[in-house]
């Protein structure tokens, strides 16, 4: 096979994808770029896919420029394409998705990048070591032969949550994955539907739900019963305790200092800017207590909402339409008329039954990528060109990005970005993260492709 000494693919074109590719092209006038993806629209991912028009992003407009070194750059867009202006300050999912789609429509239609960024509609099945380089698999049986791999999976599906039996699994009345299927929900009878899981997805699928059918009852039900918080509409005071260091332990008891003096929304934003130099300094037993025991306290305040969603979530709450437990699925099956649930609240023993009109699992992107059931990445873990990270949040990479095999070795050319790096990274699954690590991982690959790399 023959390999383009200056041809990158990169697989996957959501956010992470996207600008690895466009950081690629504006950093190098040489490279060329294939931009490979089953899905369409290219640019928008499943995140920003045109859904729901009350779909928010949970970070303010102004904090979601896509190029680190033009911070104003998508609030300047939203002002000369958005109609109307978005309330208190936040786009709509559906928005950002445009402006990312427009910056791959000018970068494709710019001077420097004809003939160097081809968009390819195909999923790649399998990355095959050769000479040089990788030879990539097509579905459709075509082979590419390029210089290096940019793994841009974005986030893995949910698993199906304990508790829930095959027969539910197999019932158009359970929906396994939210964003893969969004067939409207024609309840048949009256019985509530069940969210598994009270995260971000839950009040994205309860706001769908409503429009489908109003007043529909909803039950949200998750281990600890905790649900996003809205941003703060006060400004941010500076953390008084310099945080430089120290345990999970240590950090919880300054954060709970801080909440103290400032509530905890402000204090978990004034850590924000240290979280990943922290979580490179602990230890894969201080990372996996963390995850064991503040981690659901951590997403709730780290991974808020726009304050127009939570004041409809709000009234949804004291409608009593939508209720939220704590409470772990005992079983969940189909029944003749159908679903059944038994549930136990938390602290108890003693079972609830119910019946439901469905199910969707609301739990939020998996992290196991050995649970992952994707077809490239079984072959790429079967092969031992990959592995996963120590706490299985995703691969094993190094700190600029590139992929460690079964025996500990970083591959020169094979480069992963976004939520699958999450276990050496933590926080990678928001925009000001990502597009940092893109410009990163994209300085790191032509540093390899160069003569002396």
């Amino acid at each position: 096979m023959v390999v383009a000494s200056r041809t990158v693919a990169v697989v996957g074109s959501g956010f992470s994808g996207l600008m690895t590719a466009l950081n690629l092209l504006r950093a190098s006038d040489e490279v060329k770029v294939l931009l490979i993806d089953r899905r369409a629209p290219f640019g928008r991912g499943l995140a920003y896919a045109a859904r729901h028009r009350d779909h928010m992003l949970n970070v303010r407009a102004a904090k979601m420029s896509a190029w680190p070194d033009a911070p104003d750059h998508f609030a300047n867009w939203l002002a000369a394409h958005a109609d109307p202006a978005c309330p208190a300050g936040f786009a709509t999912r559906g928005q950002y998705g445009a402006y990312l789609q427009d910056l791959l429509a000018r970068v494709a239609e710019g001077s420097r990048a004809t003939g160097r960024l081809v968009v390819i509609p195909d999923e790649v099945v399998d990355l095959r070591r050769v000479e040089g380089g990788w030879d990539v698999r097509l579905a459709m049986g075509r082979s590419l032969g390029v210089r290096a791999v940019v793994l841009a999976v974005g986030n893995l599906p949910p698993r199906p949550p304990p508790g829930v039996e095959p027969t539910a699994l197999a019932s158009p009345l359970y929906r396994g994955d939210p964003w893969r299927d969004e067939t409207p929900f024609a309840p048949a009878t009256h019985s509530p539907i069940l969210l598994i899981g009270t995260g971000l997805t839950m009040v994205d699928v309860a706001i769908s739900l409503q429009d489908q059918a109003p007043g529909h009852p909803m039950l949200a039900l998750s281990r600890r019963g905790l649900s996003p918080q809205a941003h703060s509409t006060e400004p941010l005071v500076p953390c008084i305790e310099p945080v430089e260091g120290g345990s999970p332990v240590e950090v919880l008891a300054r954060l709970r200092r801080e909440a103290a003096r400032q509530g905890w929304r402000q204090a978990v934003d004034a850590l924000r800017p240290r979280t990943q130099a922290l979580w490179a300094s602990w230890s894969p037993a201080q990372r996996a207590a963390f995850l064991r025991h503040a981690r659901p306290y951590w997403d709730v305040h780290r991974h808020r909402l726009a304050p127009s969603v939570a004041e409809r979530m709000a009234g949804l709450l004291q409608a009593g339409t939508l209720r939220i437990v704590a409470g772990r699925i005992r079983r969940l099956t189909k029944g003749d008329a159908g679903l059944e649930l038994d549930w136990s609240p938390r602290g108890q023993t003693q079972a609830i039954s119910q019946r439901l009109a469905g199910a969707i699992n609301c739990t939020g992107p998996a992290g196991d990528p050995l649970r992952a059931g994707d077809p490239l990445l079984d072959r790429l873990v079967a092969a031992g060109r990959v592995r996963p990270d120590p706490l299985r949040l995703g691969f094993d990479v190094t700190d600029d990005g590139r992929l460690i095999d079964r025996d500990g070795v970083a591959a020169p050319d094979l480069f992963a970005v976004g939520p699958v790096t999450r276990g050496a990274f933590w926080e990678i699954t928001a925009v000001p993260d990502i597009r940092h690590q893109a410009v990163q991982v994209a300085g790191a690959l032509l540093a390899r492709l160069s003569p002396a790399g």
